[in-house]
């Protein structure tokens, strides 16, 4: 029973990171309530699966720690844009692609961590936080294209939910806190049911139980431009998820090597594989599972195996997931503006050390956020390129994580003295 209640923490902890990005992709592609469902119920199915598949230990899969894999923020812009130009199929492709590039280069990718230090990793996560930002905003309004886009009574309960949130979390403490963003988006739609601006139609019309579907959108389609923006996002999940390791092995006082690294990347390949060929998403290591651990010093595998179980279960109930469908948009952004401003904030409180330290890295975390937000906001500069290549420069995340690789490596050249599984203390301690 304690087991349980344990796990039970642990999946409400991830369960908001989890749900968003089905809701804001789905919402950004223009899917149906019934699609969005599926969505919401096959991402928390997978992140059971990409869970389970780290806590296990074997030959070739897991790493073995107490992690709890979901979403990957990284993923959101890049995919919406993908969907725009080659449609969902496109999506789909390039997660099948990617993950299994991921798999079969999973030592090669270990070897890659040096090149993605704090400035570059710090950059990508602030990058991903302000190009998130003006998605927020639309939905505040009430979305893109709504009629009452900016009406009173959509700012109220935008404004209204940022509020609750803003309150739990001033004067809250421990796991109360960490769920604020959670219950925030609870009082919210229930605010917004009392003026009538909730639908429980799909609630209604979705089943108690269904049996998930390969390739729910269709036969996934190939294009190159969007294998390597979809490559380029696990990329970056990877060493996102690697601090993550070592903060969790830390915690364990142990040290994880190359070949458990190597599982571990491959393990997330493999569960963006699997994510794509049941129309799901790419995962990475979530973070707030660790401080959670932090707080109850309960750091068992058992706990983190009955969490991915639950999700799993949850999975198969779509009427659960029906339920997340009906937030209704203001109260999804106005939450959204808390957790992406979250996601800048993390990323500042990284970058803040290598700045002070070095003149250098200023410069590259300088530039690369600048074309982040700049192809953010004029993502017509790049037009007169290819189309196949636009897909890379029109997407603000992917172009400010390009220039942040780069720019590392022009002015950090010399890496022939770092371990291959070295990551910076700063990024440990993350």
């Amino acid at each position: 029973m304690k087991t349980a209640a344990l796990g039970f923490q642990h999946l409400l902890a991830m369960y908001t990171g989890a749900v968003l990005i089905p809701l804001i992709v789905g919402g950004a592609l223009g899917l149906s309530s019934a699609q969005l469902t599926y969505l919401v119920a096959i991402d928390l199915l997978m992140c059971g699966v990409a869970t389970i598949l780290q806590v296990i230990r074997t030959k070739w899969f897991g790493i073995g720690l107490p992690v709890v894999l979901g979403c990957t923020f990284t993923a959101i812009g890049p995919m919406i844009a993908i969907g725009g130009q080659y449609g969902v199929s496109g999506i789909y492709g390039a997660l099948l692609a990617s993950g299994l590039l991921v798999m079969l280069f999973a030592r090669f990718f270990g070897k890659l961590v040096r090149f993605f230090p704090t400035v570059v990793t710090g950059t990508v996560v602030t990058v991903i936080g302000i190009t998130l930002i003006p998605e927020a905003i639309k939905n505040m309004g009430g979305g893109a294209g709504a009629e009452d886009f900016g009406s009173a009574s959509n700012l109220l309960l935008a404004f209204g939910t940022l509020a609750v949130i803003i309150a739990l979390y001033r004067f809250s403490t421990g796991f109360t806190r960490a769920i604020s963003i959670m219950l925030g988006l609870v009082a919210g739609t229930v605010i917004a049911a009392f003026f009538g601006k909730v639908d429980f139609q799909a609630v209604g019309e979705a089943d108690v139980f269904h049996m998930v579907e390969p390739f729910y959108f269709g036969m996934p389609t190939f294009h190159w431009s969007a294998i390597l923006t979809m490559t380029l996002v696990a990329m970056v999940s990877l060493v996102e998820s690697t601090g993550v390791y070592f903060a969790v092995s830390d915690m364990r006082d142990e040290v994880p090597d190359e070949k458990d690294l190597t599982r571990g990347y491959r393990s997330e390949g493999l569960a963006i594989f699997l994510g794509a060929v049941f129309n799901a998403f790419p995962y990475t290591a979530f973070s707030q599972n660790v401080g959670l651990m932090n707080m109850t010093g309960v750091k068992s595998r058992k706990v983190i195996f009955t969490t991915g179980g639950m999700l799993i279960i949850l999975g198969f109930l779509p009427k659960i997931a029906a339920v997340t469908t009906v937030i209704p948009t203001p109260v999804l952004g106005g939450a959204m503006l808390a957790m992406f401003g979250m996601v800048i904030s993390q990323g500042i409180k990284m970058l803040s050390p290598v700045i002070r330290d070095s003149t250098e890295n200023s410069m590259i975390v300088a530039c690369s956020i600048g074309m982040g937000l700049g192809v953010t906001t004029v993502p017509e500069l790049f037009r007169s390129l290819p189309e196949g290549i636009q897909i890379l420069t029109s997407n603000g995340i992917v172009a400010g994580s390009l220039t942040a690789i780069v720019l590392n490596i022009v002015f950090h050249a010399s890496f022939s003295k770092k371990s291959a599984v070295e990551v910076p203390a700063a990024e440990r301690a993350s």
